[in-house]
């Protein structure tokens, strides 16, 4: 088995915590943050997960339709919902995708959506770490 290439690498500056702010080492990603829910015009890491998962997941997506021959319609869509939780052993995550993909068959759309979610870097990370549902609506 060979090492990993790194296709690439982020470098983000983060102060301040959920109250603070985020930039990226190439000036890409600026942003203030803000805790869920609280005052403050910031986004939060709850927010910025689902938006990495769900483009990252369409991606693969793209990839394991292509291996079928098949090219993926303009409107499909990714409503990604992240939840931030608490409970007896402190916080945690869950998470879902709801994949919408018109005009392709279910059971089609189905074993796409389950290789995007064997290969997407994102679902990888998460298997086993925490609550994830990935579903056809």
């Amino acid at each position: 088995m060979t090492d990993p290439k790194t296709l690439y690498t982020a470098h983000v500056h983060v102060t301040g915590g959920r109250e603070g702010a985020a930039r990226s080492s190439d000036g890409r990603l600026d942003i203030r943050l803000a805790t869920p829910g609280g005052p403050g015009a910031g986004t939060n890491p709850e927010q910025l997960f689902a938006a990495g998962w769900s483009a990252c997941f369409e991606g693969a997506m793209v990839i394991a339709a292509k291996s079928r021959g098949i090219t993926l319609p303009a409107d499909l869509a990714i409503d990604a919902e992240v939840e931030l939780r608490h409970g007896e052993d402190g916080y945690s995550l869950a998470a879902r995708l709801n994949v919408s993909i018109p005009g392709v068959d279910p059971a089609v759309a189905r074993q796409i959506i389950e290789t995007a979610h064997r290969t997407c870097p994102y679902s990888k990370a998460i298997k086993g770490n925490i609550d994830a549902v990935v579903a056809l609506v």
